[in-house]
């Protein structure tokens, strides 16, 4: 085994390495830049080497400068997590070159699984089904249409190189093919500088499951069963889980052994993933092989028990494996969420700042693999995934409940998150029964805001515990005045039953606190015309998490104080409370909706990025909701829309120009 090992790599996954290697005793370096200068992962290994400026081109993504910290420290292996360089066969063979071990496959498995053709090619000869479609890059327009008029609409234009659904164009009709396959082809240029783009059918409605599987040096394969993807936002996976709901024990048998198959074609060593698309008669076609350990591996190391870092370094230290096919066990079910930073409400466009604080769920079947901490800067630079939360229970519903109760206790702020993006999700009635695609969010959801209204009774639970944290506050400040009695009179006494009104846009709901609230003491409270016993854990009230039992059943709630009124999160509901006295009531009838205005005559920057370019120019007449400026920030291009119908009067930015959040991007000439 080694002694020393560099992890290439930052975040969380660099920790999550590094947790593994102390357990086994290994020696760990940590690379970082400029912006990662007080991170955790640097924190948290035996050495650090700095790599040069924050920019990733300039520091994690120099081969050179890795392999320079690799020999400065005298590290045997380096490990290169995921993204980056960790499927970079350039990398993986100066790895080699200079000594050392590549905790990964060889540079000849890289190269073949990291370009779409040849793979598929690989695939097809190993006898595993692949997409129909033409494998070979298409020449020109006539020729993709040629395609498509073979294998029938809809067609996807892929390509051949990268991945994270960089340069996908789905394309539904023939007029439709010279835009689709002229923005693909810039797309991809732009990527992974390779304008090849190949043709398959687009399965419509499908389900990604992939399988992991592991090869060692002496020809042993193993999988270790799936885990289902489908929960996709611009091809980026968002809830994994593990196994599918949808894959029956003879489904998993042949998925298993063809992804098996294709890792022995292929001369693979290490962990790797193969990835399928299961059509609706439970059909699966090879879509990839990821050369790499993938972001969701913690799901397949909940129910199996093994350690897949562990085992990617006894593989490549020239171990056999430890166990056979037969001897690989599957116990309950495991669902991750990523946590990023990001704003679901305005388009998901990314967040960053300072974490000002934080405090992470826990408890039994609850794991968070985690790269920040309280005093974390997010910055533009990098991925936005911040952390992720897996839970694991004895069946799916188990597990899909755990997972919900501690997103509803995961505390962020700082910084906007997906968190209750992630709820509500969770929350769906066709997440709970497995009813998924890798169309569901666009099927439920308008943007990052669900098309169904929350539940009322989820709505009524959340006014019950804002209503309780309201009381509890004025109660506190009541003891707190006792001791001035002689000074300035009587204060008065709570009396047993408190009536309250809690309103949040224009749910008003009737709470009735019918004895006084005690901690590990049970409450009856009224809400409507509902009755709930509550009981209130013992120091669990006084924080910006609330835990309360309702009715035995254990529920989270997250707040955040604004003025005198309390931001609630609860089951994906994040929406402002505010709580009524008798006296008080008829000013809910005064109370004015908060409303959106938009400047009438500028387009301001809605977060730190660069430009990367301004598709218009003085004098244009635009329209609302048009990109105005495209903006590069955490590996992400957005484009900012105009807030109105216009002429443009200036253009303050330009291309390679770095901005910051509310910067004046454009002016609009005066109606």
């Amino acid at each position: 085994m080694f002694k020393k090992v560099l992890i290439a790599n930052r975040g969380e996954i660099a920790i999550r390495i590094m947790r593994t290697c102390n357990r086994l005793g290994i020696g760990t370096v940590a690379v970082y830049s400029d912006a990662d200068s007080r991170s955790l992962h640097r924190q948290f290994a035996d050495e650090a080497v700095h790599i040069g400026p924050s920019v990733s081109q300039q520091s994690y993504l120099v081969i050179d400068k890795i392999i320079a910290a690799a020999k400065e420290t005298g590290a045997e292996a380096i490990h290169p997590g995921y993204g980056f360089l960790s499927e970079n066969a350039a990398f993986a063979k100066a790895v080699a070159a200079a000594g050392m071990v590549f905790i990964g496959p060889p540079t000849e498995a890289v190269l073949a699984m990291g370009d779409k053709i040849t793979s598929k090619e690989l695939a097809k000869n190993a006898g595993v089904p692949v997409i129909p479609g033409h494998i070979e890059a298409i020449a020109d327009e006539a020729e993709a249409l040629k395609v498509a008029a073979e294998i029938g609409y809809p067609i996807l234009l892929k390509p051949a190189a990268g991945g994270g659904g960089k340069g996908m164009r789905i394309v539904h009709q023939p007029e439709d093919m010279k835009d689709a396959l002229a923005a693909s082809r810039k797309e991809t240029q732009k990527a992974f500088g390779d304008t090849r783009v190949f043709v398959e059918r687009y399965i419509e409605q499908p389900r990604h499951i992939e399988i992991q599987v592991l090869a060692d040096t002496h020809g042993n394969v193993v999988h270790l069963g799936e885990r289902e993807c489908s929960i996709q936002r611009r091809y980026q996976k968002v809830i994994e889980e593990a196994p599918s709901a949808v894959v029956t024990p003879e489904l998993r048998e042949r998925m298993g052994k063809a992804a098996c198959d294709l890792a022995r074609k292929a001369g693979y060593v290490n962990a790797g993933t193969v990835e399928y698309v299961l059509d609706a008669d439970h059909n699966f076609y090879f879509l990839e092989m990821n050369t790499r350990l993938q972001v969701e591996h913690p799901v397949t190391e909940l129910i199996t028990g093994l350690d897949l870092v562990e085992l990617q370094l006894r593989i490549a230290s020239g171990e056999s494996l430890p166990f056979a096919q037969k001897d690989v066990r599957m116990e309950g079910w495991a669902i991750e969420a990523r946590v990023c930073a990001e704003d679901p409400s305005r388009g998901f466009i990314p967040s960053t700042g300072m974490i000002t604080r934080y405090a992470a769920p826990k408890g039994t079947g609850v794991r968070v693999d985690s790269g920040v901490n309280i005093g974390s800067k997010v910055d533009v630079y990098y991925d936005s995934m911040l952390a992720k939360l897996i839970c694991h229970g004895e069946d799916r519903e188990a597990a899909r409940r755990r997972l919900l109760e501690s997103l509803n206790g995961y505390h962020i702020e700082g910084v906007s998150t997906n968190i209750d993006f992630v709820s509500t999700v969770l929350c769906l009635p066709e997440f709970a029964t497995g009813d998924l695609s890798t169309g569901f969010i666009p099927q439920h959801f308008d943007g990052g805001i669900a098309k169904l209204p929350p539940k009322q009774e989820d709505m009524a639970l959340t006014a019950l515990a804002a209503t309780l944290i309201y009381h509890t506050r004025i109660v506190a400040v009541r003891e707190s005045l006792k001791h001035m009695i002689s000074g300035i009179g009587a204060t008065r006494d709570v009396p047993p039953q408190v009536r309250y009104k809690c309103r949040s846009g224009k749910d008003v709901f009737d709470v009735t606190l019918e004895s006084q609230p005690i901690s590990g003491e049970i409450c009856m409270i009224k809400v409507d015309l509902e009755r709930y016993a509550v009981r209130i854990p013992y120091f669990e009230f006084f924080r910006r998490r609330l835990k309360l039992i309702i009715n035995e059943q254990t529920f989270r709630f997250r707040i955040r104080f604004e003025d005198s009124f309390m931001f609630m999160s609860f089951n994906g509901i994040s929406q402002l409370f505010e709580v009524y006295t008798p006296r008080e009531w008829n000013l809910i009838r005064y109370m004015p909706e908060k409303q959106d205005k938009a400047l009438s005559n500028a387009l301001l920057c809605p977060m730190p990025g660069l430009v990367v370019d301004v598709p218009v120019q003085k004098g244009d007449r635009v329209f609302r909701g048009q990109s105005l400026v495209i903006l590069e920030s955490m590996k992400m291009e957005s484009g900012v829309p105009s807030p109105i119908d216009g002429v443009i009067a200036e253009v303050l930015v330009q291309a390679g120009q770095a901005v910051e959040a509310d910067d004046l991007l454009i002016r609009f000439e005066n109606k």
